[in-house]
């Protein structure tokens, strides 16, 4: 295993979370590639998110804070992929991007539970 990457601060010299999410593991080659394929990754979480809000805006109020916790499921979703700080992991599970996303969130029980009461109040 390669030795972690240098950890970037913020100017009053505290770790910035970012920092602390780009820490990582593996050889050069496997960090260098991890963090190509992991800037990738925040970009697909970002557009899923933002496809969410748009969607949103045009709502009922009823359907929009459902929205609204499927944003909430995604953003923890990204940070606990995006905390990982195994090169390794980007490599297998995040090489290929389509869907990725979108199934993480469906595998969510909370996600679930959404689903089936909007099945359950739709008529």
């Amino acid at each position: 295993m390669g030795e972690p990457i240098e950890t970037r601060e913020d100017p009053g010299g505290a770790a910035t979370p970012e920092a602390a999410e780009s820490l990582m593991t593996g050889t050069p080659n496997q960090i260098e590639w991890a963090e190509e394929i992991r800037l990738r990754v925040g970009a697909e979480f970002d557009r899923v998110a933002a496809a969410f809000q748009a969607v949103a805006i045009n709502q009922t109020e009823y359907a929009r804070t459902d929205t609204l916790a499927v944003i909430a499921i995604l953003g923890e979703k990204r940070h606990e992929v995006l905390a990982n700080s195994r090169a390794g992991y980007y490599i297998r599970e995040w090489q290929e991007l389509s869907g990725q996303v979108r199934r993480l969130i469906a595998q969510d029980s909370r996600y679930q539970t959404i689903k089936a009461n909007r099945r359950l109040t739709t008529p």
